[in-house]
């Protein structure tokens, strides 16, 4: 008997070794593949390369200046090297083929050529202002008879208009008519006096040309349009009473017309006044009308950042109406060759440019570029890239954002090195650990003690789950969907694994675990250890 009970201590006795052992190895294995050992690492890199800085994997972004360990996690900091080809500690980021596929980055060549720095903008045809003819009523009288009855009737030059009659100019034609008629060398003098007065009297030259040929008096007569176009504004009526000095028509010439663009605030630099545009019309598809920039007004709209160019336009045909929607096209500029880059991969920060640049062997790296003007899609690099060198045209903010926290080469090019690190049914994937056949399901592990068993929930206290980022706690649990194994009780060391769901989270398995009979502790806590093949 004695010697069976001596036997069975001495068996125990090996198996709780062997688990320490196993532990042990565990921890050493985990250690290493994320190595946050600092001499592990120094004796993995090569002994020429001194580390830039140390940092925590899983804060990449805060960099400390020597080895220890990490404020954030139960574990030694990293050293970092700078990788061969990358420039050293410049913000570059190297990406494994694969990454880069997924990202997908695109990259364009530096080339050098001739900026085209034309632009379009959009606007409205108006009347040219500067075409415009005003008829007014040079004495007053009477409107008896008017040809042209409405707003914007087209009229021709010296189309009539309207037949009044002025009781002034009557008098003045008698009174010419009569000196002239008067015999005697001296009355060239009053005739020329007679003449002088039907023009103070507000007849035109034509008119009174048309009274000295028929030698009768005119007692109604015709006003003419001195221009072509449209009646813009129609101040006489048939029958009405005209005062000297009062409006009759307005007429705005069509010859030519104006067009109002809106300009960009920041492209008021590449126009002039005299540059020649090119304007067409929704209305008349395919029809060019060629022009000029006539002036720039001085005014920017406060809500659209805008200034307004007036543009002037032949209008053969009268085809262009004020009030058409227009889109217009200022020309090149013409100039030296430039490098030049696609727009899309220079990135705006607010006071520098960056691209970022295409190296060899999937590296990357940002450089700050002096930029120029713009034009068709491309953008002047005045300083800062050379011609075919290579540029990220897409997802360049991904490797931006990549490069800037300096160690995350590890992450993207190197994801499948703690891969398959399993032990006792556990697979280390980063710093998250998972039941191996869960592998890239979103799983955690834990180990704990059943405090309350419910209808629907299961209250444990467990210890750490790193994955999470928890310490030991107590909490409650969803029961898995096949509910509790029949060897689940109160007071049960149990191993499960738990998945997060829509109303918190859920056991998916749950089973019983030994409790190590020796001191196991993790980040100062004491932890169960679930041992394989071991029962309650």
């Amino acid at each position: 008997m004695n010697s069976n009970k001596k036997i069975t201590l001495a068996l125990t006795a090996v198996v709780i070794a062997l688990a320490g052992v196993g532990y042990g190895a565990y921890q050493l294995g985990a250690r290493q593949g994320v190595q946050p050992d600092g001499k592990a690492a120094a004796m993995a890199a090569p002994a020429a390369k001194k580390p830039l800085y140390w940092h925590d994997p899983m804060v990449p972004g805060q960099r400390f200046d020597k080895p220890g360990k990490s404020p954030f996690m139960d574990m030694q900091l990293v050293p970092v090297y700078a990788q061969e080809g990358s420039g050293g500690d410049d913000g570059g980021v190297s990406i494994s083929p694969r990454v880069e596929q997924n990202l997908g980055v695109r990259t364009a060549t530096v080339t050098r050529g001739k900026l085209a720095s034309g632009f379009s903008a959009v606007g409205n045809v108006a009347f040219n202002d500067r075409d415009v003819a005003m008829v007014q009523a040079r004495s007053g009288g009477f409107v008896e008879r008017l040809y042209a009855r409405a707003p914007l009737d087209p009229v021709k030059k010296g189309q009539a208009l309207a037949e009044v009659y002025v009781p002034d100019w009557v008098a003045a034609q008698e009174e010419y008519l009569a000196a002239r008629s008067m015999a005697g060398s001296d009355t060239a003098g009053l005739v020329d006096g007679a003449r002088q007065r039907m023009r103070l009297a507000g007849m035109s030259e034509g008119q009174i040309h048309g009274v000295e040929s028929s030698g009768k008096v005119q007692a109604r007569l015709t006003i003419t349009s001195p221009i072509s176009g449209v009646i813009a504004e129609l101040g006489a009526r048939e029958g009405m009473t005209m005062a000297m000095g009062a409006p009759l028509f307005r007429i705005n010439g069509l010859s030519t017309v104006w067009v109002n663009a809106e300009v960009p605030e920041n492209m008021l630099g590449q126009l002039r006044p005299g540059d020649a545009v090119e304007a067409q019309a929704q209305a008349l598809p395919g029809s060019v009308f060629k022009g000029k920039v006539s002036a720039i007004l001085p005014e920017i709209n406060p809500t659209t950042r805008t200034a307004t160019a007036r543009i002037e336009l032949a209008n053969p045909g009268g085809q262009l109406l004020p009030g058409m929607f227009a889109s217009v096209t200022f020309g090149a500029e013409r100039g030296a060759d430039v490098l030049q880059v696609p727009s899309e991969a220079v990135i705006q920060t607010g006071t520098r440019s960056v691209v970022m640049l295409a190296q060899a062997g999937g590296k990357f790296k940002p450089v700050d570029v002096e930029t120029g003007s713009e034009g068709n899609g491309f953008t002047e690099i005045r300083k800062g890239l050379n011609e075919g060198q290579q540029v990220v045209t897409s997802a360049q903010f991904l490797v931006d954002s990549e490069a800037s926290l300096k160690g995350t080469e590890t992450r993207m090019g190197g994801m499948d090195k703690m891969d398959g690190m399993q032990m006792d049914g556990m697979q280390m994937d980063g710093m998250k650990m998972k039941p191996a056949e869960q592998a890239g399901v979103a799983s955690h592990h834990g180990v704990g003690k059943v405090e309350q068993i419910g209808k629907e929930n299961i209250t444990i206290s467990h210890g750490p789950i790193a994955s999470l980022q928890w310490g030991p706690m107590t909490m409650g649990f969803k029961l898995p969907p096949t509910g509790l194994p029949a060897n689940i009780k109160l007071g049960t060391q149990v191993a499960f694994d738990i998945r997060k769901g829509e109303g918190g989270f859920q056991i998916i398995t749950i089973a019983p675990a030994k409790e190590m009979p020796m001191d196991m502790s993790m980040g100062g806590m004491k932890m169960p250890m679930a041992m394989p093949g071991a029962s309650k």
